[in-house]
This record gives C-alpha cells, sequence and structure tokens, in this order.
C-alpha cells in the first residue's frame, strides 16, 4: 500500500509533482471505494444546496461544531447529552477538549495546509488540557517522528484523490500513530474535519463527520481502525468506506440542522 501503517513501515510518500504519477490514486481502485467516495460526495453537495445556507450558514455551522464535538467525545467514551452540552453544564475534561477542537477549527483552515505541524501541536493542546502534563502539550512522542513527517507531506501536497479520501487517510494516520498519547482520538477526528474543510468537500464546515462515526458505531469505528492499521488492503480499503459512509450520515445530520432551523 502507497500508506504502510504496520509498524517500523516507512512513512506515506510524499505528495507528487504535476510530472509525476499520484501514489495515492491506486486507493480509489480498492474494492468499494470509489463508490462510496462518490456517494459521500453526492451526500455532501445536497446538503450544500440546501435554502437554509443561502442565509445561515454561520448559525449551522455553530450548531454542527457542537454537535460534533458531543460525537468526538462520545467515541472516547465521554457520552453526554447535547441538551446539557448546549447549557454549559458538562466539566468532563474529555468533552471541553472536543468543544474547544471543534470551536478552534475555523481559525485554522487557512494553516492547514501550509503548516500542518503547527496545527496539530495546537488542536493537541485544546483537546488535552487537563488530561495530560503540561509539558507534553503539543509535543510528539519520539516514535511518531518518520511517520508524522509522511503525513505532513500528504497534507502539504497535491493529490487527485477525492477530499474525503484524504480526510480519512489524515485521520486514520493520527488515530493508528497516537502521537501524542493523550486526546489522539480527539485531534485525528478535528484533523480529518479540517482536512475536508480545507480541500473544499464542506468549505462551510456544515456537515458532521463525528456524528456519523458515532452513529456507525464505537465497535465498527474500532475494527475498522485495526483493520487501516494492519496495513493490508482489504484494511485501508474497509477504513475508507467507513470514513465515506461516515460522511453520508454527517451529511443527513447537517441537513437536520438546516431543517431544524428552516423551522425556527
Amino acid at each position: 500500500m502507497s500508506i504502510p501503517l504496520r509498524p517500523g513501515a516507512a512513512p506515506a510518500p510524499a505528495a507528487p509533482r504535476s510530472s509525476a504519477p499520484d501514489p495515492l490514486a491506486p486507493l480509489l481502485d480498492l474494492p468499494g471505494v470509489r463508490e462510496a467516495a462518490d456517494a459521500a460526495r453526492a451526500g455532501i453537495d445536497r446538503l450544500l444546496r440546501h435554502k437554509v445556507l443561502r442565509r445561515e450558514s454561520a448559525g449551522v455551522s455553530t450548531e454542527s461544531a457542537l454537535r460534533g464535538a458531543r460525537a468526538s467525545a462520545a467515541l472516547e467514551g465521554a457520552d453526554v447529552p447535547l441538551a446539557e452540552l448546549r447549557a454549559g453544564d458538562v466539566t468532563d475534561p474529555v468533552v471541553q477538549g472536543a468543544l474547544r477542537v471543534s470551536a478552534g477549527l475555523g481559525a485554522m483552515v487557512e494553516t492547514w495546509p501550509r503548516a500542518p505541524g503547527q496545527v496539530l501541536a495546537r488542536l493537541h493542546v485544546l483537546a488535552a488540557t487537563d488530561l495530560a502534563d503540561p509539558a507534553a502539550l503539543g509535543r510528539p512522542a519520539a516514535h511518531a517522528g518518520p511517520r508524522l513527517s509522511g503525513l505532513i507531506a500528504l497534507i502539504t501536497g497535491p493529490t487527485t484523490l477525492p477530499a474525503v479520501l484524504v480526510a480519512a487517510l489524515v485521520h486514520g494516520e493520527l488515530a493508528a500513530l497516537a502521537p501524542f498519547g493523550t486526546s489522539d482520538g480527539v485531534v485525528a477526528r478535528g484533523a480529518g474535519r479540517l482536512t475536508g474543510i480545507a480541500r473544499g468537500l464542506d468549505p462551510k464546515a456544515v456537515s458532521v463527520p463525528e456524528v456519523g462515526f458515532a452513529e456507525l458505531g464505537r465497535e465498527a469505528y474500532g475494527s475498522a481502525l485495526a483493520g487501516y492499521a494492519s496495513g493490508t488492503e482489504a484494511g485501508v480499503a474497509g477504513w475508507l468506506v467507513h470514513c465515506c459512509r461516515a460522511t453520508e450520515h454527517g451529511a443527513l445530520e447537517g441537513l437536520a440542522i438546516c431543517e431544524s432551523l428552516l423551522r425556527g
């Protein structure tokens, strides 16, 4: 595979120059991946055509961030009612970290393609404050070095791969690598969402992919991630398809938010 994940494997290749073949392109031909990516793109496009977004995209994005934070925390085992979260009654540090990450993504969109290492450090500070040693905040562990460099090359470089799949690779790499040792799942989901925004999949940040992952279930999420970490074609394909399905579900959640605002 172009992005091996087994311990000790080589880092992901740098993104191609215009004269070189795209090393990530073959991922689109893995079983079920192209169809799943097309379905995810279609789902997001339906959401982006909703009439509410002509005047209320900021409100939809704000609600999306809140629901995304709740779902991301739930995937870490900190599941709280949305009403309590909306009321500001939740002090759990995992939930608070997820909220800070969701709220902070908008300010990172322009920096992400240029300086992803800087953004990843910031994401970890937001996610892991009150959970990690302050001296370790934003500092990847030594084991993460080579593969993190490969991931940064993927984020900063061009590729013909659809944005939903690039987001899935970023998410999978970070979740499997666990570069910080705390709050890596929250960071990975934030980085995946940020990739989708920055690469034009959901430029208005109105879908809720984290809800998609939560609806598909923690067990399915863990199983798909383990498959990705195996480095096998079947495992990587399974993860990419899982992420595309979560993106579809996330688009439906965005539509639900739009309809709620439409009804007042």
